[in-house]
């Protein structure tokens, strides 16, 4: 992180930003699939942000986080989080900036942190981080990279300096005597998701009710995010580097958050991701729900919205009539999505299914999935894995060609 003299700006107007993010289209994307620009997202957005420390000594950043147009900077907008078995060890993804908002500068955030968080032991705390930080854009777009990982109790510090493992470029795959291996670049997007589907499960959650899709036609159904890329960190790490202090224990739950240094030396959290479809399900209408689910750690996140999350699915299970106890299955279903991480047994092949939830492959259907077991009745897309412009890829780093 490099410091630099503050330069003051004037503060733009907001009623003139768009929030282009994937995230924020899934969110609030009944208006972006009518052709209307979105509301700004600026004001709402402050509340979910919050210090991670105090003041540090050195010269004030540049960035200006309280800014509206870097709290929505899409490079630090994580779309998705996946996990999963590799050809040697085990694999972490993180995708941010997606091409549907048109960024001005793409790639990674350089006074950004990008981080795979581990928890080893249950206790829904990570204690081992993976920590990806990015140079500026050369001019031939390239950004040099530097991996950290910081285990044990540091693992929770945003200040913590961890032990540097790899030095990278942007497209250049890199490994290190250990067997880690890493690739950050341009990436083809291999999600997808029906639009009209999407704003009918949003709608369902928000207003308690059946999922409503009178007069859709399946057999138009189409890929929201057909053609569309993603910038992606794709880490492979050997599972005794990974497992180290662990013990017998192989399961593990994992999470992304990407944060951006303050004025005032500190760090604010932008994003967390763990579940997919988590914002989609529960609040693509409620913006302040969304904001604050987005922000917190797993280790509070049953206190603080698990309630809301009962009662939204509770009420769409009773609509079905699905469950003899609506509240009773509700609450199970909230256990299972609450604290927000993504399970994953090390060494297995991974799976986002019905039958369990054991961290989340390239090709896995967490729409389907994710809405189907919220609501405790099945809900198609009318798509599949078919629909992705760009084909996930057999061997490392994995993730699609951008095309």
């Amino acid at each position: 992180m490099r410091s630099s003299e503050r330069t003051d700006v004037p503060e733009p107007d907001t009623s003139q930003i768009k929030d282009m993010s994937r995230r924020r289209i899934l969110v609030g994307g009944a208006v972006m699939v009518a052709g209307m620009s979105l509301r700004p997202a600026a004001s709402a957005l402050s509340s979910a942000f919050r210090s991670n420390s105090s003041n540090r000594k050195g010269k004030s950043m540049s960035h200006h986080l309280d800014s509206p147009i870097a709290r929505q900077d899409l490079r630090l907008d994580i779309t998705d989080l996946y996990t999963f078995r590799g050809e040697t060890g085990t694999v972490f993804v993180i995708n941010v900036c997606h091409s549907i908002g048109k960024p001005p500068i793409p790639g990674y955030h350089p006074e950004g942190m990008y981080e795979f968080k581990v928890d080893l032991n249950g206790d829904a705390v990570e204690e081992m981080t993976y920590r990806f930080t990015f140079e500026e854009r050369d001019a031939q777009g390239k950004q040099k990279y530097t991996i950290r990982r910081i285990s044990g109790k540091d693992a929770v510090d945003p200040h913590a300096a961890g032990t540097v493992v790899a030095h990278g470029v942007t497209d250049e795959t890199v490994t290190t005597p250990s067997g880690l291996r890493a690739w950050a670049g341009h990436a083809g997007d291999p999600f997808w998701i029906e639009p009209d589907v999407l704003h009918a499960v949003g709608h369902a959650f928000e207003d308690g009710t059946k999922v409503d899709l009178t007069g859709w036609d399946p057999s138009k159904a189409h890929n929201l995010f057909a053609g569309h890329t993603v910038y992606a960190m794709v880490l492979e790490v050997p599972d005794a580097e990974l497992l180290a202090g662990a013990g017998d224990n192989r399961k593990i739950g994992v999470w992304a958050v990407s944060t951006l240094a303050t004025d005032a030396g500190g760090w604010r959290s932008i994003n967390r991701i763990g579940l997919p479809m988590m914002p989609p399900l529960f609040a693509q209408y409620d913006e302040d729900f969304g904001n604050r689910l987005n922000a917190g750690h797993p280790s509070e996140d049953f206190a603080t919205y698990g309630a809301h999350i009962t009662k939204s699915i509770g009420a769409v299970v009773a609509a079905y009539g699905t469950a003899e106890d609506p509240h009773a299955y509700a609450e199970k279903i909230a256990h299972r999505l609450l604290p927000n991480m993504l399970p994953y047994t090390v060494g297995t092949q991974a799976s986002l299914g019905f039958l369990e939830w054991n961290g989340r492959s390239l090709t896995d259907h967490a729409p389907n999935v994710m809405f189907s077991t919220a609501a405790n009745a099945p809900i198609q897309l009318g798509i599949g894995k078919e629909s992705v412009t760009s084909k996930p890829r057999k061997a490392f780093p994995y993730v699609p060609v951008a095309v």
